[in-house]
């Protein structure tokens, strides 16, 4: 009874191959708090997949999905009396509702990202999620033959993991990395790499240490973090349902931050990535180069972000990135 007691919240379900593996982390992340001298329980909530929605009228559900996680964990952290939160979303909505959550609660919280997926290989050629839809346009238009779409459809995605571009999941996630709500190096990870076992195997002594030092998410989530968050999301050509998402954490944590203050930071923040869907690359290759965490250090050089901002961590965004 003398020990802290930490929630692990999961959006794990078997229906999406973003989620279908945090049951897994969520395991992991456990036995990382209990050999820290916590103790851990793990609960679920919802997921809605906005890919497979997307289209029919399934996508009506989509963004109200955000308030349902949001409300569900709030229900089971204020009524269980936990002492802090761990957070493992995986597809688009859960990423934003879990960190409305903390916000709510306002007791010691990290976000641990499920991660992206990595690339699927075809006769030699790299495949992504996208790669799947354009198949089935080039199949239509007798492009390629029904065997070979089969095929592209089959290897497209080889496992767990969100969308590998930067599309909403990979854009909030390296938004909330830049906030300080993760540890480094939790939004590029892949979801299936040794660095994301590793991230959950040290998870223990972040949530011990922030528990200690009583950093609540509105420590965190500033408008000065919000900031560097948003300037973040736009050098890399992030996805523009970051809009919605962000200006319901600032509402929830009585920030007051508006779509022009977005705008604002738009014009003057320059894109410095290639990535998809608009270009090349995926954030397997950002991490090959040294993850979100050299973004944020180049941008801290170049006077983008403000390096004064508290994290998870313990210590600031500019202390940590050296």
């Amino acid at each position: 009874f003398n020990q802290a007691q930490v929630g692990i919240v999961s959006n794990w379900y078997e229906g999406n191959p973003c989620n279908i593996h945090l049951h897994i982390i969520s395991n992991n992340i456990k036995s990382s708090i209990k050999k820290n001298g916590m103790v851990g329980f793990k609960f679920n909530t919802i997921g809605i997949s906005d890919g497979m929605s997307m289209g029919t009228s399934g996508m009506r559900y989509s963004l109200p999905s955000r308030e349902l996680i949001a409300d569900s964990i709030e229900s089971v952290v204020k009524t269980q009396h936990y002492d802090g939160l761990i957070g493992i979303p995986g597809c688009d909505k859960n990423i934003p509702g879990i960190v409305m959550a903390m916000l709510r609660i306002n007791r010691p919280s990290i976000l641990v990202y499920g991660g992206s997926i990595s690339s699927g290989y075809y006769n030699g050629k790299k495949l992504n999620i996208v790669s799947a839809f354009e198949a089935l346009g080039e199949k239509n238009i007798g492009k390629i033959s029904e065997l070979e779409y089969k095929n592209i459809i089959k290897h497209a995605c080889p496992g767990p993991g969100a969308c590998g571009g930067m599309y909403t999941a990979n854009t909030m996630a390296s938004c909330l990395e830049a906030m300080g709500i993760t540890i480094p190096y939790s939004s590029s990870s892949l979801a299936n790499s040794s660095f994301k076992k590793k991230e959950c195997i040290n998870i223990g002594y972040y949530i011990n240490n922030i528990l200690k030092n009583n950093i609540k998410p509105l420590d965190i989530i500033t408008y000065k973090s919000i900031k560097n968050a948003i300037t973040l999301a736009i050098a890399l050509g992030g996805s523009t349902n970051l809009v919605i998402h962000i200006l319901a954490i600032a509402k929830t944590a009585n920030l007051d931050l508006k779509l022009d203050d977005i705008q604002k930071i738009n014009n003057n923040v320059p894109i410095i990535a290639n990535l998809k869907p608009s270009g090349d690359f995926l954030m397997e290759d950002i991490q090959s180069m040294g993850g979100i965490p050299i973004i944020i250090k180049y941008l801290l050089k170049e006077g983008y972000i403000e390096g004064d901002c508290i994290t998870v961590t313990g210590n600031t965004i500019k202390k940590f990135r050296k």
